[in-house]
């Protein structure tokens, strides 16, 4: 029997939304994707064990410049935030890309994301997908949320009403009212798990609004059933919650056709990061979200399969 060719690719491991590393939420990139199979990625997400793993493959259509690909250690997912940082920085350091827009092709649709120069270092712009902010969730589910995070109905805020927001990859939208009961949280992951089964979502995003303060959003996110018990600092959560405000009227000034925050995730578990959210209006309704993220080389090696 002929031996089988063994091919390198080209592995990272990044930090993003921090330029500290070891801190922020760590993703796996594969920059070279090409050639590997769907077990295989599911097979490296599961070993590097991060919350998404993304795997970057060459375009063959003029309508995206890159196709990108992502995996939990259990399952793929159609986008991620903190991934699709993670993997246009490496893209860009590896080309030394100028300041410019970059086409992707994501299980969310093709999308564009910025890139900006730094002088030798760059953050990365990402445009989010289509904007869905759903109904309040019925009141009994109201209440298995709450004590599945171990709080009570009244520690929620009333102006925040719980439901369900995705800008491609949804989460559960749980407003409270401190920030020290925030990093206090000691959920029953088994119990939010089976729940998400019954009402249609995998991540529960909990945060709190600080209005005046530079840091507006403080939040953390859970997501047992997808094996992501909490996940550092969230793309897919700030995103959503960006479009979440803006539908709700919470901070709305009419005159102001963006609406920008700065949102903190992870300090609860020592894995502080921070991304800028910017949600562009039409008539008082979210019309389009971009999130803003720094991001670090932890390292990089050769990966031989």
């Amino acid at each position: 029997m002929g031996e089988k060719t063994m091919k390198p690719y080209r592995l990272y491991q990044v930090d993003s939304f921090t330029k500290e590393k070891l801190s922020g939420n760590p993703a796996g990139v594969i920059a070279d994707a090409d050639g590997l199979s769907e077990q295989q990625m599911q097979k490296i997400a599961r070993e590097l064990n991060h919350s998404e793993t993304a795997f970057l493959f060459s375009s063959a259509d003029s309508r995206y410049d890159v196709e990108v690909r992502f995996f939990t250690p259990t399952r793929e997912v159609p986008i991620c935030g903190h991934a699709t940082i993670a993997a246009h920085y490496v893209r860009a350091m590896e080309k030394q890309l100028e300041t410019g827009t970059v086409i992707q092709k994501t299980g969310a649709g093709i999308l564009p994301v910025h890139i900006v120069r730094k002088g030798d270092d760059y953050s990365i712009v990402m445009t989010q997908g289509q904007i869905a902010v759903g109904e309040p969730l019925q009141d009994a589910a109201v209440e298995k949320i709450a004590e599945g995070l171990g709080i009570s109905i009244c520690d929620l805020r009333e102006d925040c009403p719980v439901c369900i927001a995705s800008t491609g990859h949804s989460k559960v939208m749980i407003g409270i009212r401190s920030n020290e009961m925030l990093h206090r949280l000691n959920p029953n992951m088994d119990r939010l798990a089976r729940l998400s089964a019954e009402i249609g979502c995998n991540g529960y995003y909990v945060f709190t609004l600080n209005p005046g303060e530079e840091i507006l959003v403080h939040g953390r996110m859970f997501a047992p059933a997808i094996g992501i018990p909490e996940d550092p600092v969230t793309g897919n959560a700030n995103g959503p919650l960006g479009a979440y405000l803006v539908q709700h009227g919470l901070f709305q000034n009419p005159d102001e056709g963006t609406f920008s925050f700065t949102a903190m995730q992870g300090e609860a578990i020592g894995r502080t990061g921070t991304m800028k959210v910017s949600v562009k209006k039409q008539d008082s309704h979210p019309a389009l979200v971009q999130i803003e993220g720094d991001a670090v080389i932890v390292f990089s090696t050769e990966l031989v399969l």
